[in-house]
């Protein structure tokens, strides 16, 4: 049985892990605030709020409930829009309407949710981040500026409030019904009662899956009506750890996590910048980095991030058995991997980039945020005390059927000094590292003249 509380109540549920909480909470609870769009992640209509413990507060998060599989729900706080509705409109819904920032309504509920959301984060709450709140969200009639006003309505009520004791703040205010205030100890003693009862096997299990961004877009009936290997709160999978010089960040760490991780910003000042090319806020909330790179993708962008970062995977299967392997070999052909039957990424490992040491994460796509690319790449170098490259790691996605680590091309500009004439001589070394094919995202020709002049991009970022 799946146990989570669902606004307000703590339910238990048979339905099959792999089913998705968008269709329990509207077929099997009927709250059909939460919507229906395009079942992939995109549209934002079906938005949630998963409130759950991390680092020993409750946090919320925003995340699309059509790629949330059910299993993942367990032990945590589900927050539909009937679960913040209240005899009064909430000031964010107040705001929607008094900015007429709805039309046709259909999708109104995840931008009230993800607004809801970003009330919730401990914090300051500047106009910025209200913005990023609701990236996720597609509205196909308001042309936005209305839902913007509204966003700085909200943003200027938060940042008026006391910042101790935020959340009985938000609860006097009315963005949040009372019973928020017993959550946090209702979902300890659930996780309590939770850990008291046997778990399955993974042994028997068959699907391993994650935060479930690919592969419930990919087989979502299949996974419907399949046994699942649940790792998104595999604790031992979840951490970010500093040893020995290198940073491990556990494959269940979302990309929010490792974007918020202090150790990692230090490590990478311009993440930020990063993670708006990579994907929405409520993607980045349950994409796992563990399955951006079982994926496999040819375009993954973390694939190409933590190539050009030199990473190390530690791999393990069912009896604990562990092994090593370089990021760059673990790429075998198209969608295809080094992992063994029963194995599961672990751990992926790096040395973060020392004082002195350039990195640079191009992406080009057809939005420029929050789309697929059609050419990524990664970049890192570390010059020698007379200016030559005495290190050098490149990695480019949509130029090969798997994540490219550019091993030509690296070796031929290793020992040389970052000019524009050593990168025109390169050239050439770069497009024999490379085999684009024409796809959607772009025809071979447009692929090589793309990774060229991103290529030249990270010169001149030097």
């Amino acid at each position: 049985m799946i146990q989570f509380i669902l606004n307000q109540h703590t339910i238990q549920t048979g339905l099959p892990e792999g089913s998705t909480v968008l269709d329990f909470v509207r077929y099997h609870k009927r709250f059909s605030g939460t919507k229906i769009g395009c079942r992939e992640g995109d549209c934002g209509a079906c938005t949630v709020l998963v409130g759950d413990m991390e680092n020993d507060r409750l946090v919320y998060r925003s995340m699309t409930s059509c790629l949330m599989p059910l299993r993942n729900a367990r032990g945590k706080h589900i927050v539909t829009v009937e679960g913040i509705n209240a005899e009064q409109l909430t000031p964010v819904q107040q705001a929607m309407v008094d900015t007429n920032g709805t039309q046709c309504g259909f999708c109104t509920i995840g931008f009230v949710m993800s607004l809801t959301g970003f009330a919730l984060e401990n914090g300051e709450h500047p106009y910025e981040k209200a913005i990023a709140a609701i990236d996720g969200n597609i509205c196909r009639c308001t042309g936005y500026k209305s839902i913007e006003r509204a966003a700085r309505i909200i943003s200027d009520q938060l940042q008026n409030m006391e910042k101790p004791n935020h959340l009985n703040l938000l609860i006097e205010q009315g963005f949040v019904p009372a019973y928020f205030s017993t959550i946090e100890e209702r979902l300890l003693t659930l996780k309590k009662e939770m850990a008291a009862l046997p778990e399955i096997s993974s042994a028997t299990q068959a699907y391993a899956i994650g935060g479930g961004t690919d592969l419930m877009v990919q087989k979502p009936e299949t996974l419907k009506h399949a046994a699942l290997h649940p790792l998104f709160d595999r604790e031992a999978l979840n951490t970010i750890a500093w040893e020995h010089g290198q940073l491990h960040i556990g494959a269940s760490v979302t990309v929010t996590q490792f974007a918020e991780n202090e150790r990692v910003r230090v490590a990478f000042p311009q993440l930020d910048k990063v993670v708006k090319l990579l994907s929405s806020t409520p993607i980045r909330n349950m994409a796992t980095m563990g399955g951006n790179l079982v994926n496999a993708s040819p375009i993954g962008d973390m694939s190409i991030f933590f190539l050009a970062l030199d990473s190390t995977l530690t791999l393990t299967d069912a009896q604990g058995n562990r092994r090593q392997v370089p990021l760059k070999t673990f790429f075998k052909a198209y969608k295809k991997t080094d992992l063994l039957p029963r194995e599961i990424i672990e751990r992926i490992s790096f040395t973060p980039p020392p004082p002195g040491t350039f990195f640079n994460f191009e992406k080009v796509c057809k939005r420029t945020h929050l789309d697929i690319a059609s050419v990524n790449t990664a970049c890192q170098m570390r010059l020698a005390p007379d200016g030559t490259i005495a290190e050098i790691h490149l990695a480019a996605g949509g130029v090969w059927p798997f994540p490219k680590y550019l091993e030509q091309t690296a070796a031929f500009l290793k020992g040389k000094k970052p000019t524009h004439e050593l990168w025109a001589a390169a050239e050439s070394v770069l497009q024999s590292d490379i085999a684009p094919i024409s796809d959607v995202r772009g025809s071979e020709a447009y692929k090589r003249l793309l990774l060229s002049k991103l290529f030249l991009a990270h010169l001149m970022k030097v």
